[in-house]
């Protein structure tokens, strides 16, 4: 298992417009990946729009990331970035 620990970065947390675009980008990601909070430790899907609303992430709180799947780290590092940074949109390169 692959994880990446992360703060997140949008003052808003994960919700609304961010949490699209953390979904979207986890859905390009090409691997399943799951989403937690790092204080509950119950991981959800990060491509269900409706699991990572569910979560109630806000901003600065840590959560976890994890994939067992072949090329996991790459992807998990820039969903870690994209949700670090509260970019806009999944980063290019790492």
């Amino acid at each position: 298992m692959v994880e990446r620990r992360v703060n997140v970065g949008w003052a808003e947390g994960l919700h609304a417009r961010p949490a699209s675009i953390f979904v979207r980008a986890a859905t390009a990601a090409g691997v399943p990946v799951t989403i937690a909070k790092a204080s509950d430790g119950n991981p959800v899907n990060a491509a269900s729009m409706l699991a990572v609303l569910g979560l109630g992430a806000r901003g600065g709180e840590e959560i976890v990331l994890a994939s067992n799947a072949e090329g996991a780290e790459i992807a998990l590092d820039r969903l870690a970035k994209l949700v670090a940074e509260g970019l806009d949109e999944l980063p290019e390169t790492v």
